[in-house]
């Protein structure tokens, strides 16, 4: 067995036990946030068996009650940005580059979404080929509340929603689903009983198929919570802007549709603005291309005042208060949305 640092003190553990890749998280105070360091000690895990014969699986779980991942690390972004350094774009250029790696890794890939799995959490998850969920399970993509958008390849998940309007709502609202819900929606696939997972685990290191070994540990997930909403989504996520589909929102008879409403004018108008956009044509793009205008959106959003502020207020200063700029959906130039989208980037995630 092979360790990633120092026994415990490791921030990712990873060693082989029978043929499994192990990647455990190993940050359980700050719910396993991502941060740079991490990102190269999984990439460099998967990058060195993904050739080896010895190992036939990856399994990404992470240490804690609290859940597998929790984003990336936020406060480490906004110390980039208060002092001009690129230490945030070459985090987010490392991390997408990842993200796409476990899209086309050649062996089984699990991610066991247990607990809190939003943000960077999502990416190291729902990309690979065998997503599970737990009864504790909160999959979200919560960036406009701090001045960001879904990054990681949310939107190229999300967009892929069948049910109309899902994919929106969950990406403008920032709000968590549980497992019923992920796997309706496509981000999860099976799932498994939180107090099941070690003895998957042990199953898995002892080989066999996948599938099959999964499948034995699998049970009937719990009812989705979000299905008795999807009627007035479909309808009120059907206006051209964002505004449009708050007034939408606020105006229809359902109670949980007014509460939407009100709950996205809390976010950042700016990046509210653009997450409807790129859920809009996230659609008919590759997830390579996905990320690689993630990147370039995240480059041109932090030199944007909200980002900075969104976190501020979130987890600096913990006054819950942001001070958005500009203020409402309706004071969001459409250019600058184009320019957050599009402005061309001398660097990119790949070559």
């Amino acid at each position: 067995m092979t360790m990633s640092g120092t026994g415990d003190e490791a921030a990712v553990l990873t060693r082989v036990e029978g043929g499994l890749g192990r990647i455990e998280l190993n940050k359980p105070k700050a719910i396993n946030a991502l941060s740079a360091d991490m990102v190269t000690i999984m990439a460099d895990a998967l990058q060195q068996w993904k050739d080896d014969p010895a190992v036939t699986a990856v399994l990404v779980t992470g240490r804690g009650d609290r859940g597998l991942c929790a984003g990336g690390d936020i406060k480490a972004i906004h110390r980039a940005i208060v002092e001009g350094t690129s230490d945030a774009v070459d985090f987010w250029a490392d991390e997408y580059r990842m993200n796409h790696a476990i899209s086309q890794y050649p062996k089984p890939y699990i991610a066991v979404m247990d607990g809190i799995t939003m943000g960077g959490g999502v990416g190291i998850s729902v990309h690979g080929s065998h997503r599970i969920v737990t009864e504790t399970s909160k999959v979200g993509m919560p960036e406009t509340g701090i001045g960001l958008f879904p990054d990681v390849g949310g939107t190229y998940a999300l967009a892929r929603i069948p049910h109309p309007g899902v994919g929106q709502h969950l990406a403008l609202t920032g709000q968590p689903i549980g497992p019923g819900d992920a796997i309706r929606y496509g981000l999860a696939d099976t799932f498994v009983p939180r107090d099941s997972i070690d003895d998957l685990a042990a199953a898995l290191a002892a080989g066999g198929d996948v599938d099959e070994i999964i499948a034995r540990f699998a049970a009937q997930p719990p009812a989705s919570q979000l299905e008795a909403d999807e009627d007035w989504i479909a309808a009120c996520y059907t206006g051209d802007t964002a505004a449009e589909v708050v007034a939408a929102l606020r105006a229809h008879a359902d109670e949980a549709a007014r509460a939407a409403g009100d709950l996205i004018a809390t976010k950042s108008p700016l990046s509210v603005s653009v997450t409807f956009e790129m859920i809009r044509t996230a659609g008919d793009m590759s997830l390579a291309d996905v990320l690689e205008r993630d990147f370039r959106a995240g480059s041109e959003i932090s030199a944007q005042p909200d980002l900075r502020e969104g976190i501020r207020a979130q987890v600096i200063d913990k006054d819950r208060n942001p001070q958005w700029s500009p203020a409402s959906l309706d004071e969001v130039d459409p250019a600058l949305v184009t320019a957050v989208l599009s402005t061309p980037q001398n660097r990119k995630v790949f070559a």
